[in-house]
């Protein structure tokens, strides 16, 4: 299957300007089914959930309803595995505040330098209490984190691993299910950060075997909204963190303090409808098969991206790749970051501004990556975050303005 660009395209009204947007893995640009769903909740049905009269009913049938949608997009047993809120640098706070009365001194938890500080400070707080913090650390000419070393890493007081899926400065995708097996043989649970992930393949979280699997919805098309999948049986060891009155079975709420933004849960359904309908266009049936030929068709189109791309950076002799130069679909995602000899990479950046092509430079909240890697006095990286809505004249556009540059 092939996505019809044209449509794909359309679907976005801040792509009829003259910019070319590739700091996506920054955010996304919003549909406009999205943006149309989120003003209809506030025009239509803007009242608190859970009331008796006919409105609030309404209200609280669509915040139910993207549980289910999001249960369905992640491949989740059902919606009560699906947890609501702002960000997935929040809702992973609220993970580890809700661990806290499992975590005992002397536990272990095991954390990865190439993460987004979203999954490393929310864990380093339970040091205080005596738990013992481990780095899982990347090979420093390749970037990869090798299995064997978190296998011995392992003890038996190892209670949680995080991890990332991909990595938002590298694109590299880790082997969730191959981590989720050694992490499980251990007797410890994984929690996952998909931010970097989830815009780029179908998410299964029933078959890759995480604990916690958290994603942030603004990256993959939607608003400012994060949605977190955790097996049942686990949500319901957490701690409640809402108010006294929420027992420990209250799931999903008693992690929802302060209640999700019910627009954005409404606004996000569209999100997982349009991803389906790339699916439906092309043959495949609708809900979960469509989900997933659709984010094929997307997986196939960002890869020609990164292909087009790479080709030119691996052929600039001052152009240093940070991760892995392989373009296929399961080794990396379509966020391409580089370096150019010893330059600033603000430098290359700003001289890119003036052509109106969107990419960034830095170090994406990645920062213990960029800084132990060295990377830090070039002011990280050059990052290219291109998703399928990126055309391959758009990625030329790219190349003309970076070459004399580079």
């Amino acid at each position: 299957m092939t996505l019809d660009l044209d449509f794909v395209r359309s679907q976005f009204p801040a792509l009829a300007g003259e910019w070319a947007f590739m700091d996506n893995a920054g955010g996304s640009q919003v549909l406009q089914r999205v943006a149309d769903r989120v003003s209809d909740y506030l025009l239509t049905s803007n009242v608190q959930t859970g009331a008796s009269y006919a409105p609030s009913q309404i209200s609280t049938a669509r915040v139910s309803e993207a549980r289910r949608a999001f249960a369905t997009f992640m491949n989740a047993a059902d919606a009560g595995e699906i947890v609501m809120g702002p960000s997935t640098t929040i809702l992973i706070r609220f993970l580890s505040e809700a661990m806290t009365g499992r975590l005992q001194p002397g536990d272990e938890i095991i954390l990865t330098n190439t993460d987004h500080e979203s999954n490393i400070g929310p864990w380093l707080k339970h040091a205080e209490r005596g738990v013992i913090i481990k780095f899982w650390k990347c090979d420093p000419e390749t970037f990869e984190l090798d299995l064997a070393d978190l296998k011995a890493m392992m003890t038996e007081k190892t209670k949680l691993v995080c991890v990332t899926h991909a990595s938002n400065i590298l694109g590299t995708i880790n082997p969730i299910a191959e981590i989720a097996d050694i992490v499980h043989a251990g007797g410890a649970e994984l929690c996952v950060d998909a931010v970097a992930y989830a815009p780029h393949r179908a998410i299964d979280f029933a078959g890759l075997g995480a604990d916690y699997y958290i994603f942030s919805v603004y990256k993959v098309f939607g608003p400012h909204f994060a949605v977190m999948a955790g097996k049942r049986d686990k949500l319901l060891q957490l701690d409640n963190i809402y108010h006294y009155f929420f027992d420990k079975s209250r799931v999903p709420h008693k992690l929802e303090p302060g209640n999700v933004s019910y627009e954005a849960a409404w606004g996000s359904i569209g999100a997982v409808d349009y991803v389906e309908e790339l699916g439906t266009r092309g043959g495949a049936a609708s809900g979960r098969p469509a989900i997933e030929a659709g984010f094929a068709a997307i997986a196939e189109q960002e890869r020609a991206l990164t292909a087009q791309l790479m080709d030119f950076l691996s052929s600039r002799n001052s152009v240093r790749i940070i991760g892995r130069t392989s373009t296929a679909i399961a080794d990396r995602v379509s966020t391409v970051s580089f370096t150019v000899g010893k330059e600033n990479s603000r430098r290359i950046v700003e001289a890119v501004d003036g052509h109106k092509i969107g990419i960034r430079f830095g170090d994406f909240y990645a920062k213990r990556l960029v800084e132990e890697h060295g990377l830090a006095a070039q002011e990280g990286t050059v990052r290219v975050s291109m998703v399928h809505y990126n055309t391959a004249a758009e990625v030329d556009r790219l190349i003309a303005a970076l070459e004399p540059n580079l």
